[in-house]
Order: structure tokens, then C-alpha cells, then sequence
């Protein structure tokens, strides 16, 4: 016979939906537009670093971030983020969800203020310092997904929460936004205090010294929305399922939520102490792996895949716009007015399809459910990249420019309205509340080794391949995501305790330890 369930825990399921899920989402959703603020920013400004510290005397086209210091600068933060979500992931389960959540915030906003703080005499000790401090902000980052992941989960309704999840991932959108937002107001800025000539017209005026305080004032910003959260966050109380299942306090459990739903809840320590002997066991049992490890391979291959894909994509729209042609040639521009214009295609491309695309899987997700929205998200990802990648030259045409940033922008939207939002809201779902945290960071983990193949590998991949041949990569990449899909399960409408198991595991447990101490008893 399964456990009873928890007063507080059944409260928190049916609790209709109130001001407190909206500060939540805000408080863990802040979080996240700063992640994708800080992760973005830097593709806006790595042409503006090529021009300031490596233009070379004599040259015919601006300096350029040689190929390795570019992957560097761009991929030295995922580095930091896996790093951060398997360490923060298995600290939230072991520390708790909101002692933890403080730190990773603490560490964004001094990285992303060092960052921009990255001065030296030499353009290499400059990279070296940026990319020394981009990690650290990228582990900090790291933790803030299974940790907003986890914590949303643990205070959602079970008729809502998968769109009380996606809404905190969504703010991604509006932090990748932010960042077009505001490299376009700095830049213009900048461009009307101290025009500059083109780059044919005088090389060396093109790039004007004030211009080094564009891509700092720009990095810089980032540290803001994660500062202006942190009061709440440190007053947001622990979650009851952790509090609960995994520290074993029903009382403390019910006196939190009894103030956050403003119900009055029994505490039922007893239902506790009759499972705590039964509930201390390893990372990973045997129980869990047979429940839970297919679930695993599911959420990680589908987020590593996608990941692929996704960032490579995003970090390098600037060069597929030039390649294009919807950029004009780096020539024809002063460094400011580039930053300007690569700017203005990104934040296009954010509001016309990235935005647009978070919102419809908040609406839907618990309409179509998880399963439906990813898988649809990689089939159209598939179709729309090789119906840009077979007919390539066709849209390098000028006259077909347009139809091509239509599709490539089609790519983003179902990216996510799709398996973007779906792969981070279903580990915070279906693992057991012992291990939530630490899934969701593997799980999360895996996307980012994802994501460093995409940032280290889409430029090798172009120079090797060239376009065509690396979009025709990625279609096959979304094509196997769609298949590992299959592998993840739906939790659309059922709560915790009934997708990760919990409900019905100390009979398990008791059965399995019966037959231990039979197997070691001496006959």
C-alpha cells in the first residue's frame, strides 16, 4: 500500500493560482533573464574586440578575434555553466533549495561586473582576464537552472506547473531581447557623440578609443536585474517537498506554507518518522534506476541535442546574416555602427520569433503537454534547417535574403515553442525530490556539453564543411532529438510524488530490505 500523502504537499497541488506563483516566477524568472543576458551579450560585441585588440596596421578588412580566441570568448562560460549546474544541482539536494539559491546570484553579479572590468596593456591578457571571469559567471549561471527549475516545480499547482516552469525559462526571451535592447541604445549612443569614418574610408579613426567602453558598459548591464532580485530570493522560505521528503520536518514544512497559501495545515510529523529509516540510501539505487534511469538517458541526450543545435544557431547569427548578405560588409561600417547592426538583425529575430515562441509553450504546455510540444519542435526544427540547407545558394540570392531569415527565424521559433522549454521543465518534474535538483543539473549538464560543441565546433564545422553542408548537420542533430524523445515521459496534470514515484517507493524499499537481510542471514 503507497504512503498517504502530506497534507501540506496535497495543499500545494490543488492551491489555486495565486500572487505568490506570480512572485515566484518573477523572483526565479530574473534569475534566468540575466543568464541569457550574460550568455547572449557577448555575441553582440566580439566583431567590436576584433577591431579594438587585434587590428593589424595596413589591413584591407577590421581586425578579427582569431578563430580559437573567438570560441574561447564565446564558449568559456558554457564551460562554466556545466560546471555549475552538476556542482549547484547536487549542493541544492544536499543544502537546500534556497540556501544555495543566494550564491549562485551573489557569484552572476560580481562576475558579470568583473567582466566588464577585464582592463590590461596587452589584448591578450584583456581576452584572458574576460574569459577568466566569464566561467566563474557561467558556474554561478550553471546553478541557477536546476535550482529555478527545482524550486518552481516545488511550489506550482499540478494543473499549471508546467506553465509556472516555463514561464521562468521564458524570461530567457526577454533577457536575450535585453541584450539587442541595449548594445542598440549604447551603440547609437556612442555613434552620435563621436562619429567615426568607415573602415575604407580611415582604418584607424573607424574604431574611436571610446569604443572600449561600449562592449564593457554593455557586459556590465547584465549584473543589474540579478542584483535587484536578491533581497526577494533570500526571503522566498524553502520549499515544503524539500523541507518535507528530504529534511524531514513536516512541522517546519507546514508552518512555511501555511503563510505562503494562508491556509492553516497539520504538520504530521508522524507520516515522516514512519519513512525516515527507510529513506537513506545512496546517489543513484538500484530503485532508481530502474524507475527513473531510462527517463535520464531521455532527458539528457534530448537536451544535449537540442543544445547543439540551438547554440550554435544563436551565437552565430551575425555570421550567417554577412554571409548572407543582410549585414553589409564589415568595411563599410565603423566599428560602433557594426555593433549597431548586428544588434538590430538579433533583436529582430528575438522579437519576431524567440519571444514569441517561449510564450506559446507557456500558453500551451499544459493544454498539448510536454511530450507533443517537444516532439513537434524537433520535427519542424528538422524540416525548416534542411529547407535552408539543401537550397542554400537559392537564398543567397538577393532577392531570396528575406525568405531565408524568415525560415532561419521559423528554426527559433519552434527551438522554443518546443524542445528549448520542454527539455528544462520535465526533470523538474519526474525525479524523486532526494535527487530532483541533481537530475535536472545533469540533465542540464548534458545540454551544455551540447552547447560547447555548438560554440567550439560551428566555426571549425563552417571552415571544414561551409554553411550548407554544417546546417545539413543540424538538421540531422534535430532529427535524433526527435527520437530520444521518445524516451521522455508525460507529467502533464499529475503531481510530484505520482511522476517521480515517492508515493509508492517504502514498500519497495521495506521489499528490497527484507530480501537483503534474508540473503545475509546465516542458514
Amino acid at each position: 500500500m503507497a504512503r498517504e500523502q502530506l497534507q501540506v504537499l496535497d495543499a500545494l497541488d490543488v492551491a489555486k493560482t495565486q500572487w505568490y506563483h506570480f512572485t515566484a516566477i518573477v523572483i526565479a524568472g530574473m534569475g534566468f533573464f540575466t543568464d541569457a543576458y550574460d550568455l547572449f551579450c557577448v555575441s553582440l560585441v566580439t566583431k567590436l574586440l576584433g577591431r579594438i585588440y587585434y587590428h593589424k596596421q595596413g589591413s584591407d578588412k577590421p581586425g578579427e578575434l582569431p578563430g580559437n580566441v573567438a570560441a574561447a570568448v564565446n564558449g568559456v562560460a558554457f564551460c562554466g555553466t556545466l560546471s555549475g549546474q552538476l556542482f549547484f544541482g547536487w549542493l541544492g539536494d544536499k543544502m537546500g533549495r534556497k540556501r544555495v539559491y543566494g550564491m549562485t546570484l551573489m557569484l552572476m553579479v560580481i562576475c558579470s561586473v568583473a567582466s566588464g572590468l577585464s582592463f590590461s596593456s596587452s589584448p591578450t591578457s584583456v581576452v584572458a582576464t574576460l574569459c577568466f571571469f566569464r566561467f566563474w559567471l557561467g558556474f554561478g549561471i550553471g546553478g541557477d537552472y536546476p535550482l529555478s527549475a527545482t524550486i518552481m516545480s516545488e511550489y506550482a499547482n499540478k494543473r499549471t506547473r508546467g506553465a509556472f516552469i516555463a514561464a521562468v525559462f521564458a524570461m530567457q526571451g526577454f533577457g536575450i531581447l535585453a541584450g539587442g535592447v541595449v548594445a542598440i541604445i549604447v551603440s547609437a549612443a556612442f555613434d552620435a557623440k563621436y562619429p567615426a569614418p568607415s573602415y575604407q574610408e580611415n582604418p584607424n579613426a573607424s574604431t574611436i578609443p571610446q569604443a572600449d567602453y561600449v562592449w564593457r558598459i554593455i557586459v556590465i548591464f547584465g549584473a543589474f536585474p540579478a542584483l535587484l532580485t536578491y533581497y526577494w530570493r533570500m526571503k522566498m522560505p524553502e520549499t515544503a517537498r524539500y523541507t518535507a521528503l528530504v529534511a524531514k520536518n513536516a512541522k517546519q514544512a507546514a508552518a512555511d506554507m501555511s503563510k505562503v497559501l494562508q491556509v492553516e495545515l497539520e504538520s504530521e510529523q508522524d507520516k515522516i518518522e514512519e519513512g525516515k529509516s527507510k529513506n537513506e540510501f545512496g546517489l543513484f539505487p538500484k530503485s532508481f534506476l530502474r524507475r527513473h534511469g531510462l527517463h535520464l538517458l531521455g532527458t539528457t541526450s534530448t537536451w544535449f541535442l537540442l543544445d547543439i543545435a540551438f547554440y550554435s544557431q544563436n551565437l552565430f547569427q551575425k555570421d550567417i546574416f554577412t554571409a548572407i548578405g543582410w549585414l553589409p560588409p564589415a568595411k563599410t561600417m565603423n566599428a560602433i555602427e557594426e555593433v549597431f547592426k548586428i544588434a538590430r538583425a538579433q533583436t529582430l529575430i528575438a522579437l519576431c520569433s524567440t519571444v514569441p515562441g517561449y510564450w506559446f509553450t507557456v500558453a500551451l504546455i499544459d493544454v498539448m503537454g510536454r511530450f507533443a510540444i517537444q516532439l513537434m519542435g524537433f520535427f519542424f526544427m528538422t524540416v525548416f534547417m534542411f529547407a535552408l540547407a539543401i537550397p542554400y545558394n537559392h537564398w543567397t540570392l538577393p532577392d531570396h535574403r528575406i525568405g531565408f531569415v524568415v525560415m532561419y527565424s521559423l528554426t527559433f521559433f519552434f527551438a522554443n515553442f518546443g524542445p528549448n522549454a520542454t527539455t528544462f521543465v520535465v526533470p523538474a518534474e519526474i525525479f524523486p525530490a532526494r535527487l530532483r535538483s541533481t537530475c535536472h543539473g545533469i540533465s542540464a549538464a548534458s545540454g551544455k556539453a551540447g552547447a560547447i560543441i555548438g560554440a567550439f565546433g560551428f566555426q571549425a564545422a563552417e571552415k571544414a564543411f561551409g554553411v550548407k553542408k554544417t546546417l545539413i548537420i543540424l538538421g540531422v542533430v534535430n532529427a535524433l532529438g526527435a527520437l530520444f524523445t521518445l524516451l521522455v515521459p508525460e507529467s502533464k496534470g499529475k503531481s510530484l510524488e505520482e511522476m517521480s514515484g515517492e508515493a509508492g517507493e517504502e514498500v519497495e524499499r521495506e521489499t528490497e530490505a527484507r530480501a537483503e537481510s534474508r540473503r545475509t542471514m546465516p542458514v
